[in-house]
């Protein structure tokens, strides 16, 4: 994922499962989906390990 769609998936999760949590004050099955969803997109917003590209190795073969 590049930092754009990160960025826009993860203010977007968190605002929804702050939502769901809210909600969840009120009806307590909610809560099982708005705590994870958060912490969901926390991992998503501040994971940039995602954006490294490794280089492929290559071994030439001796003949």
């Amino acid at each position: 994922m590049n930092l754009t769609s990160r960025t826009i998936t993860g203010i977007c999760g968190i605002i929804l499962g702050s939502v769901l949590t809210i909600i969840g004050i009120f009806t307590f099955v909610t809560l099982f989906y708005g705590i994870p969803m958060i912490i969901i997109s926390f991992f998503i917003l501040f994971n940039t390990k995602e954006d490294k590209i490794e280089q492929i190795k290559t071994r030439k073969v001796k003949k």
